[in-house]
């Protein structure tokens, strides 16, 4: 080609099929597998690759890099990151395969919905044994291998625990002689299908760990832990920490920090500091598996602005009971990755109350409160392929299902395993006896009376902003005035709680007369919020106004429709005055 830098290559896609191709690239040989995108294919980003002439050669389609695959030098640590990815032998190399099958991209990801009130179902382990439990199966949680060394920990971690109520546990272990190196294949897929970037083997146990556990873990280079020590406490006021990801933060003495003998090393439950990270320098580690109480996280997050994988699980409230099972597990893949060795000792707080929760079991309720005809025998095969243990009538229920606490949660365990569908729909008991209270019977009343006087409903905020006293010009001295706070408002103008309804209502008509509507005749029955001090809630009043501007509004037409009103609810004994002035 006319060019200095420009090659064309001859590439072979298979069936005896030849392809010419420019290329920029200087990092391509004889024999490479390489990915190539013909005429009209699609690469990432959507650019679609079309044939046309460069310097006068006629190119039939492009030789790709990672970016163009939409892969980074993190899933094939090997590769050029801005030449052409030559495929290595961890790849399966055949001329015209789908690249996506060479590479590993052509499996299946099934993504799964989990509701707030499930953590347990945020791991493989979780989604396995609800499914082992669907079709009858009862799901047994693999063992790590434990790992054995003549080491021991010595002198080499300590841990203390000062704030045993946002910290219930904290396990902690010591790996020597660390190759950090890249991930295997088989791992870095599995991370990719899950939305995680492949780092190196020591973060990529941790996070596989995660994954599979539901168990966030954090490793630590010993060399920037002061006094090889643990130190699990509340921030210090302004005590400050840059994060892995470059920010400093200023904590506050509400936040839980992992610290070591002078400083803050993380945002426990949340993000590692900027020097807890593992380096290619890194020789010994301390691999951390805690549990941290999941209302501190998620309170932390929230001031800090930070939503991390780790922290989306802890606010859920993990168990304790799984820190120990997962740290063997990551030491178990330091093993199978030999990326180094593992001292067999573990430091392990352990502040959790570790009480069994047992729930009272009856199968004739059960079968009640469903409308369902399942025996003993079928209900405690239900609920112990879910790991529950059934002991005649008691039931005692896992530690990772903090969502099951009374009958009727074992109830709905039968449920959905005996599967909704197979319920037969029966009618509701005690309708026949339902009634209006008073209360609703009287807006009703109300309603009707308004609807029928040509007025239309409306509802409006419970909170206001002060200025909207100004508006009415309401005197400074006036009782109104004083108002229940709102601590976390939405904004200025929603921060305190109303105590006349007049502001809205004006508001409305105001609104409604701006959008040119000629008339409008408007009521609401509204509650207004009386402050009674002391810290005690406040009294809550309702009252109907109505509100009417445009033809045939009047003193007049007004007083007819509260006489009107008055009349239909029984009130006789009042006057009506006008307002002037």
């Amino acid at each position: 080609a006319d060019s200095d830098h420009l090659w064309v290559c001859m590439v072979d896609t298979g069936k005896s099929q030849t392809h010419s191709i420019a290329t920029g690239a200087q990092n391509c040989h004889v024999n490479d597998y390489v990915p190539v995108a013909l005429d009209n294919a699609t690469i990432a980003g959507g650019k679609t690759i079309k044939t046309g002439a460069v310097r006068g050669i006629n190119s039939e389609g492009m030789l790709c890099s990672l970016s163009e695959l939409g892969l980074t030098k993190n899933d094939f640590p090997y590769a050029v990151e801005d030449g052409i990815f030559i495929l290595g032998d961890d790849c399966e190399r055949v001329s015209g395969m789908d690249i996506r099958e060479s590479i590993g991209l052509n499996d299946t990801i099934t993504e799964f919905e989990i509701t707030s009130n499930r953590p347990d179902c945020l791991s493989v382990i979780g989604l396995a044994r609800e499914a082992a439990a669907s079709v009858g199966q009862r799901f047994v949680v693999p063992e790590p291998e434990h790992v054995e060394t003549k080491d021991r920990l010595d002198d080499l971690l300590y841990v203390e625990i000062v704030d045993e109520e946002k910290c219930y546990r904290y396990v902690g272990a010591v790996v020597n002689d660390v190759k950090i190196a890249p991930s295997p294949r088989w791992m870095r897929e599995r991370l990719r299908a899950s939305g995680i970037r492949p780092i190196n083997n020591i973060v990529d146990i941790t996070n596989y760990v995660m994954l599979e556990f539901g168990q966030p873990m954090h490793a630590f280079d010993i060399r920037f832990l002061e006094g090889n020590k643990v130190n699990v406490r509340c921030a210090e006021r302004n005590e400050r920490i840059v994060t892995l990801d470059g920010v400093e933060r200023i904590l506050d003495e509400d936040m839980l920090v992992v610290a070591d003998a002078i400083k803050p090393v993380a945002i426990a439950g949340i993000m590692g500091g900027e020097f807890s990270g593992i380096m290619n320098e890194t020789k010994t580690i301390v691999f951390e598996s805690a549990c941290f109480n999941g209302a501190s996280v998620r309170i932390t997050a929230k001031k800090l602005g930070m939503r991390t994988e780790s922290s989306a699980r802890f606010e859920k409230e993990l168990d304790p009971n799984g820190c120990l099972l997962s740290l063997e597990r990551a030491l178990e893949l330091v093993k199978i990755l030999n990326a180094g060795t593992v001292i067999n000792e573990v430091v392990d707080c352990n502040r959790s109350a570790n009480t069994a929760r047992l729930i009272s079991f009856d199968s004739e309720w059960i079968n009640r409160f469903i409308g369902i005809n399942l025996s003993y025998i079928e209900q405690k095969a239900i609920l112990e392929n879910l790991d529950f243990i059934v002991n005649s009538n008691t039931v005692t229920v896992p530690s990772y299902r903090n969502d099951v606490e009374h009958p009727a949660d074992l109830a709905e365990e039968v449920a959905r395993f005996y599967g909704y569908e197979n319920i037969t729909n029966l009618p509701l008991t005690g309708v026949a006896n339902g009634k209006l209270t008073d209360k609703q019977k009287y807006e009703t009343l109300v309603n009707t009376t308004m609807l029928a006087c040509g007025f239309s409903e409306i509802q409006t905020y419970s909170f206001v902003g002060s200025k909207c006293f100004d508006k009415i010009c309401l005197p400074v001295q006036c009782d109104e005035r004083n108002c229940v706070r709102i601590s976390n408002p939405l904004g200025e103008d929603t921060g305190i709680m109303r105590t006349t309804t007049l502001p809205s209502m004006l508001e409305v008509l105001a609104r409604n007369f701006n959008f040119r509507n000629p008339s409008a005749k408007l009521y609401e029955i509204a509650t207004e919020y009386l402050p009674l001090g002391n810290d005690n809630l406040p009294e809550e009043k309702q009252k109907v106004i109505l509100g009417m501007y445009g033809d045939g509004a009047n003193f007049l037409a007004a007083k007819g429709v509260v006489e009107e009103l008055l009349a239909v609810t029984g009130i006789k004994d009042y006057s009506v005055e006008a307002e002037t002035g």
